[in-house]
């Protein structure tokens, strides 16, 4: 359960994007998750009140035009190539 998120999330993290997993203290369900700390693709675990500063914090401490900018392109790709296959 939750395979084809915590994918998602490794894929835009190996693109260069910040991201961020709920931990399991706090999750209803430790599926997507767990499946995303699993592959190593959440560079930050925290509990779910925490994560609207996480983003903050992250926000502030980056070029957000530039990064939103790859984000977007590389996020048409990946869903180019999964309406193709």
């Amino acid at each position: 359960m939750g395979k084809d998120g915590a994918k998602g999330l490794k894929e835009m993290l190996d693109a260069g994007s910040q991201t961020i997993a709920q931990d399991e203290a706090t999750s209803v369900v430790w599926g997507m998750p767990g499946e995303a700390v699993s592959l190593g693709a959440a560079q930050h675990v925290i509990a779910l009140e925490s994560v609207a500063a996480k983003i903050r914090s992250l926000a502030d401490s980056m070029d957000i035009t530039r990064q939103a900018s790859r984000g977007v392109t590389h996020t048409r790709e990946i869903m180019s190539q999964l309406t193709r296959g």
